[in-house]
């Protein structure tokens, strides 16, 4: 009798040692809540529309070039060389505005990754402060697609998070 209970005991003991308390945060919905993500697209917004207005005017340059073209290639009198020049012409535009846009697009993810940065960092040091506070061994994302099984005992730290960032 007594080694069955010294083997339950010497069973059970490495198993209350590593007991392990696990939760789950959703990602998405704090950061899309924080203040500074709303600020963040405000910022991006502004800064599409500035380059919108440019595309567009640089677009709207190579249409009147492209009509201006149009006018002069059904005139007989306009030499073949000046029709060439012009259309060369139509051609650098249209490289340019293409490069325009592929440098605004880079110009607004580089942005984008500045501005997400300090949000980041400010909600994982959110989520580490919870796991402290509350002894988490792991916080997981909780999106769906990253979880297969989520067991009863894992707890959904999202409201903790939430509120260390002052977030209702």
């Amino acid at each position: 009798m007594f080694k069955k209970i010294v083997l339950v005991i010497a069973l059970a003991l490495p198993m209350s040692l590593f007991a392990q308390k696990f939760g789950t945060v959703n990602v998405d919905e704090v950061i899309a809540a924080m203040p500074e993500t709303t600020e963040m697209q405000n910022k991006l917004q502004e800064a599409s529309k500035q380059y919108e207005t440019e595309f567009q005017k640089l677009q709207d340059e190579v249409q009147k070039l492209y009509t201006d073209f149009q006018t002069i290639q059904n005139d007989p009198n306009t030499p073949e060389t000046i029709k060439e020049r012009r259309m060369q012409e139509i051609q650098e535009r249209a490289q340019k505005v293409e490069q325009f846009r592929q440098t605004a697009t880079q110009d607004l993810q580089r942005q984008q990754e500045q501005l997400l940065t300090p949000i980041t960092a400010r909600f994982n040091d959110a989520v580490k402060s919870v796991g402290q506070e509350g002894s988490f061994t792991f916080v997981f994302p909780s999106e769906p697609a990253l979880i297969i099984y989520q067991g009863a005992d894992v707890v959904d730290v999202t409201p903790q998070v939430k509120a260390k960032l002052g977030i209702k």
